[in-house]
């Protein structure tokens, strides 16, 4: 089973990367790239590939948005403005606000069954936006919406595993990681990492911190030249084919961590009800089925040092979603 594919801001320095990872899979047979400028150069360079997808560009002259859309299986957003050195993913929300919206009711009209995932930042505000937007067109399915969180989850897994003195064996840690996808909303249950590993209250604390804020180590490091564009075309990219794999019927063995609506299954009011406060959207456990979330997982036990972390999550979180809402209570659609 093959499916169309969308990147939606196609020529950043995310989308780049997400379209050239796309382009080689196998669940892939036909990639639409859309972007406000080069996009049909993204797609001649990547179609020399020898993939069997068909590969085409869209810019917005000509209606390119809803040509891209048509009979697209799964959209994925990495559009917008990347972050710069001193810059918060909430620094990037009155320019990305805009953006994603206006997707958002390109997607309504003309791809209303399609996966969405989000990539676009802040993703605590934005999937909130795609969400409100969907529901006012009257096409919202929770179970479809997904914000990509998959960035914070590689990076628990690079970072444990180096700390465990074991830097080759990243991909066996599974550290799971809930919350949001921005700062002290990113809270890493480490308390659970398998295989389990052992660190002092120092260490600990300490690896908290590099995954929350991992994004900023690499906007020093480039100085002013982008932001973590590479990992986080991998993470898309991961995450949009273990989407493909579900939707082929392939059954989910391991649960994927993303933030979506609780409303998504039954199981995220029992989340909901165990979290410190309250949170409409929540990066969670979920199984992935051929209609999206097949199933949220329970978060499961955490330590008192990891419930204040959930705390101090859900009170900010609280205020990026209501921002989402907000503006697209206030536009014309």
């Amino acid at each position: 089973m093959s499916f169309k594919a969308v990147v939606v801001g196609a020529a950043g320095g995310i989308g780049q990367p997400l379209s050239l990872l796309l382009k080689q899979s196998t669940l892939v047979k036909e990639l639409a790239l859309y972007d406000v400028v080069n996009a049909p150069g993204v797609a001649a360079d990547i179609s020399h590939i020898n993939t069997p997808s068909i590969v085409k560009g869209y810019l917005p002259k000509d209606d390119g948005l809803q040509h891209a859309l048509k009979d697209a299986d799964i959209v994925v957003i990495p559009a917008g403005v990347p972050r710069k050195p001193g810059m918060t993913r909430d620094d990037l929300f009155n320019i990305n606000a805009s953006i994603v919206r206006d997707i958002s009711v390109g997607i309504a009209a003309h791809a209303p069954k399609a996966f969405v995932l989000v990539i676009s930042n802040p993703v605590n505000s934005t999937v909130p936006i795609v969400a409100e937007v969907l529901k006012k067109k009257g096409v919202f399915d929770p179970k479809r919406l997904f914000g990509v969180t998959t960035l914070d989850v590689v990076r628990a897994s690079t970072f444990v595993s180096e700390a465990a003195g074991k830097p080759t064996e990243s991909l066996e840690y599974r550290i799971p990681v809930v919350g949001g996808h921005s700062g002290e909303t990113i809270v890493p249950i480490l308390s659970q990492t398998q295989p389990s590993s052992n660190f002092d209250q120092s260490t600990l604390e300490g690896l908290v911190k590099r995954i929350q804020f991992g994004g900023d180590e690499v906007v020093k490091a480039k100085d002013g030249a982008g932001s973590a564009t590479l990992s986080m075309a991998f993470a898309g990219a991961r995450f949009a084919t273990a989407v493909l794999e579900a939707a082929s019927g392939k059954s989910s063995q391991q649960p994927e961590y993303t933030y979506v609506h609780l409303s998504a299954d039954a199981g995220g009011k029992e989340i909901e009800s165990s979290l410190p406060g309250k949170a409409e959207y929540f990066s969670v456990p979920v199984l992935l089925g051929k209609n999206g979330v097949e199933k949220i997982l329970p978060i499961g036990n955490t330590t008192d040092y990891e419930k204040k972390l959930l705390e101090t999550a859900v009170s900010q979180l609280n205020g990026n979603i209501s921002k989402g809402v907000s503006f697209v209570e206030s536009s014309k659609l």
